[in-house]
């Protein structure tokens, strides 16, 4: 057994895996090239689709509850419909557009140059008027539902304070935007290869578990396009009195994550400061 396990330290004492080249900060080329255009119309139409089925979810629950306490899917339902959505639809956009999402997401990933400023500006529009029109569609089609259960809008709860409500989404996010980076690490990929890992999966399941426990606070954000769009479409003045919150959070949250990853677990900071150590001795 201890020969099989140097055996297996020898095989990753050489670099086995390749990380791709930091994203441009500014990258003109991109707006000459249709798959640009078309991972932004993918970010919109995704970021649609998701609003319009988890609202849905929401007030469907909400108005059945107020008959029946009993009644609906529940947290625990309402938790597996925003699980369940990313999962699906990181899948289907991943390979367009990388399956962001979130402009949280995108924002850590930019932080992390994996994307450029103009694609991680572009795709943070994308999805904010994604999440208007697809609560737009459930306003038109739940008219007589819509304003009366709160329109899917994130508020803070009450009894609970405006840090609370901050923390709550700051850590949220950090949890689903680590997950993302683990799950789409070239490094995991090359040395776990033996083990399939889907990505869309941990990253719907952490979706679903920063749910089960944030509902109760925040209604759960993670993700200002789901906030903003609630937001507009609802229109009343407690979402948006809230609505920094849902901004700032999340955007914590994922500066931590893309720092934590970057940094510390992938040792960004000893590897930059190790190049700067081999150049000094040069001269």
């Amino acid at each position: 057994m201890a020969k099989n396990i140097e055996v297996g330290e020898a095989e990753f004492t050489a670099k086995d895996y390749q990380d791709p080249p930091p994203a441009p900060f500014i990258d003109p080329e991109e707006l000459t090239k249709w798959s640009f255009y078309r991972a932004i119309i993918a970010e919109f139409i995704a970021t649609l689709l998701f609003l319009y089925i988890t609202v849905l979810t929401v007030i469907g629950y909400k108005s059945q509850s107020a008959t029946d306490e009993c009644g609906g899917v529940g947290i625990l339902g309402i938790a597996w419909a925003f699980g369940g959505m990313i999962f699906v639809l990181v899948y289907c956009t991943a390979g367009i557009s990388g399956g962001h999402i979130n402009p949280a997401v995108t924002f850590g990933l930019f932080l992390a140059r994996k994307v450029s400023f103009v694609r991680a500006f572009m795709y943070m529009v994308a999805q904010c008027l994604g999440a208007i029109c697809g609560c737009g569609l459930v306003k038109a089609f739940q008219r007589a539902y819509y304003v009366r259960y709160g329109g899917g809008a994130n508020e803070l709860a009450v009894g609970y304070s405006k840090g609370t409500g901050l923390a709550a989404e700051i850590i949220g996010t950090f949890v689903l935007v680590y997950t993302v980076f683990s799950a789409t690490d070239p490094k995991r990929s090359a040395r776990d290869s033996h083990v399939p890992v889907l990505a869309p999966l941990p990253i719907g399941f952490a979706v679903f578990m920063v749910h089960l426990a944030t509902i109760p606070i925040t209604g759960t954000g993670i993700n200002p396009a789901r906030s903003f769009g609630a937001a507009v479409i609802y229109g009343k003045q407690k979402a948006w009195d809230d609505q920094w919150i849902f901004w700032a959070g999340p955007f914590i949250g994922a500066a931590i994550a893309a720092f934590y990853h970057q940094y510390i677990l992938r040792a960004g900071a000893v590897k930059a400061l190790g190049s700067f150590r081999s150049s000094a001795s040069a001269y």
